[in-house]
């Protein structure tokens, strides 16, 4: 099996596909959008995108990809503790720091950190942690990257402060993306997005009230916009239970009948914490 990741190696997603498939043939991509690409032209079976973070929240472009962008359905999820660390090239250490490279979710989740020790230095978006940590090896005197311990030893660099995250309970979610359905194991979750033909008063709660009635929990709700009018949304839900289930069925009938589109993104096994997380 090929799952793929967003790379290169050394970056959380790489460690996700691990732990989510450790025998099969890993695959990185420079981006989400690029993963699901391969996924959906056969270059691999399946593919690990981050969708939810404990400081920063949603991913938006994992998001924006299963409304907008795709067809494949979520076959699971996994939830990995996330530790960032302070790099720079070997053998620059002691010397002043200008410019710390990183993806923008983990610039995000080491906000305190950087402005309480680096309040000066610029701050570099990168595609992933592993990829800033490439770039700040390349660019070398000035340059540090927030990245992971294998980023580090990929790219031949060493780490001057560990766990620099503004959480020790710092995790993400990982969900995996690949073709067909799983089937109801009695602990699952399912996601799914939905817009309104127009805006009215009590619209959303008449949606939510379809999951009140029938007693189903819902983990997450949050919104997105349209890409098509300013002002306009698209509605996200997460909530417990299988699509097949009876309640979970005649809930997503009543929301269709509300609705002027109604996505499921998948029903998957909720991860179950277990021993290191």
């Amino acid at each position: 099996m090929r799952v793929a990741y967003l790379g290169p190696p050394g970056t959380f997603g790489e460690e996700a596909a691990i732990r989510y498939a450790p025998e099969a043939e890993l695959v990185p991509y420079a981006s989400h959008a690029a993963v699901a690409g391969a996924v959906e032209a056969g270059e691999a079976d399946e593919g690990v995108m981050a969708i939810e973070n404990f400081l920063n929240g949603s991913v938006a472009e994992t998001l924006d990809i299963l409304i907008h962008e795709t067809t494949l359905r979520i076959q699971h999820e996994l939830v990995l503790p996330i530790e960032h660390h302070l790099i720079i090239p070997r053998g620059q250490a002691g010397e002043p720091i200008s410019v710390i490279y990183s993806h923008t979710q983990a610039l995000g989740q080491c906000r305190t950190f950087l402005e309480r020790e680096y309040p000066e230095a610029h701050l570099e978006a990168a595609l992933s942690t592993a990829q800033a940590v490439e770039f700040a090896v390349a660019r070398g005197q000035g340059a540090a990257a927030i990245g992971t311990e294998r980023a580090a030893a990929v790219f031949g660099a060493e780490i001057i402060a560990r766990s620099i995250q503004d959480s020790d309970q710092n995790v993400t979610r990982f969900v995996v993306l690949g073709r067909g359905r799983q089937p109801s194991t009695g602990t699952d979750r399912t996601s799914i997005a939905f817009t309104f033909a127009q805006d009215r008063p009590g619209a959303l709660l008449g949606v939510m009230n379809e999951f009140a009635q029938r007693s189903i929990n819902c983990t997450k709700v949050e919104s997105r916009p349209t890409r098509q009018v300013f002002g306009e949304y698209v509605f996200l839900v997460d909530f417990e239970g299988h699509e097949e289930d009876p309640p979970c069925r005649e809930a997503l009938e009543g929301i269709r009948a509300q609705c002027a589109m109604l996505k499921v993104f998948g029903s998957y096994p909720r991860w179950k914490w277990g021993p290191g997380g």
